[in-house]
């Protein structure tokens, strides 16, 4: 007698089961994913960091910018024209400049970002209608940081010397503006966006990249199991944490070249700075990053945490350098913080070097804080890769 064949289960008992066993996968990846406190730490402070730096530090209309005077006249009428400019809470005067070539220089080095200049004879020239000029020199390296105390001190050229100019004087008031701004903006002149961006991309790529390669390098050795025969050799940890960045260095190299090839041939961004002042200070800035991102790979137990860190050094490098967002309309709180941060300082530097032609002379300020951070950097990554073999 032949067995009777087993019914096959009805659709809807097979649906009930399907369901079944989804729900203990989910169960199953959800538990998973609370023992993983990386990934739940992730989870949590991306969105508050987001919130937090979009909702307090960006401002893409920055004020209190720092300014230094040019007086050739300080009478009572020129004091006025600042005063009015000062009113304007754009202008933050942070002291004077000798000359031309003092003013320069503080434009060059990041001191200011605008310099006005009241000429010889002002007062004089004025009160006989000779309607002299007020030179506003800006430097639009970033126009968005520019833009609106341009317009605010054009807007205020009106009414500039209302007080001052009474009694005999009220007949220079009632017609047009008894003085001219002239506004000058250097570096750039028209405004272009591609002449702040396609520099600040040297930083942010090789940020990016030497952070990911390198922050993986370790933990693809433990995961592989290549560790062991690796340690087994005749290097100590320092060789081995060398052996494992200059090769990045390289990368890092290639890359820088290929960003300011395209710069100058496709988006015509200028280099008026020498190569030998930007390629040291890249080499610098690339260091730093390797070695954070090896530091990260000794405390990461799998590529996905290493990832995970890189990624959460990233987003407030990107945010709080002056990238995206004009720097010094940030909070000083954001401008503290951004300033430990080396992409903030990198990106004065290519700025700086590519736009205006500054030298080492006048990126100190810069410089130095990129080589603690990366001294700092490559001592705590060498300390904990010592950790990691013990």
């Amino acid at each position: 007698m032949s067995a009777t064949p087993p019914e096959k289960p009805q659709f809807r008992d097979g649906f009930v089961a399907s369901l079944e066993r989804l729900f203990a996968v989910f169960l199953k990846e959800f538990l998973q994913l609370r023992r993983d406190r990386g990934t739940l730490g992730m989870i949590v402070a991306i969105p508050l960091m987001q919130l937090t730096l979009f909702g307090y530090a960006i401002n893409t209309d920055p004020k209190h910018l720092p300014t230094v005077l040019l007086v050739h006249d300080d009478g009572p009428l020129a004091r006025g024209v600042v005063g009015a400019l000062r009113a304007t809470d754009y202008f933050k005067i942070q002291g004077a400049a000798r000359d031309d070539a003092d003013a320069d220089r503080m434009i060059r080095s990041n001191e200011a970002q605008f310099v006005i200049e009241i000429p010889a004879d002002f007062d004089y020239r004025l009160v006989h209608g000779e309607k002299p000029a007020v030179l506003l020199l800006a430097d639009a390296t970033d126009p968005t940081a520019t833009v609106g105390a341009v317009a605010a001190a054009t807007g205020a050229v009106a009414s500039a010397l209302d007080r001052e100019l009474t009694g005999p004087l009220a007949t220079l008031a009632q017609n047009a503006a008894p003085f001219e701004l002239r506004v000058q903006r250097r570096y750039n002149a028209a405004g272009e966006a591609r002449r702040n961006i396609v520099p600040g991309l040297i930083g942010t790529i090789l940020t990016m990249t030497m952070l990911i390669f390198t922050s993986i390098s370790v933990t693809k050795e433990i995961e592989r199991g290549t560790m062991e025969m690796l340690l087994a050799m005749p290097v100590n940890p320092v060789e081995i944490m060398l052996g494992k960045i200059l090769p990045y260095v390289v990368v890092g190299a290639v890359q820088m070249a290929i960003v300011l090839v395209v710069a100058t041939l496709l988006f015509h961004v200028p280099i008026v700075g020498s190569l030998m002042t930007l390629i040291p200070l890249t080499l610098l800035f690339i260091t730093a990053n390797l070695a954070i991102g090896y530091t990260f790979s000794t405390i990461a137990s799998n590529q996905v945490q290493a990832f995970q860190m890189s990624f959460m050094f990233f987003l407030p490098s990107l945010l709080l350098s002056g990238f995206l967002f004009p720097f010094r309309g940030m909070p000083d709180w954001a401008q503290h913080l951004g300033s430990i941060l080396p992409l903030t300082h990198y990106l004065r530097v290519v700025r700086s070097v590519m736009l205006k032609g500054s030298g080492f002379s006048e990126l100190s300020a810069d410089t130095w804080p990129l080589a603690l951070f990366a001294l700092v950097a490559m001592g705590v990554a060498i300390r904990r890769f010592r950790q990691t073999l013990d």
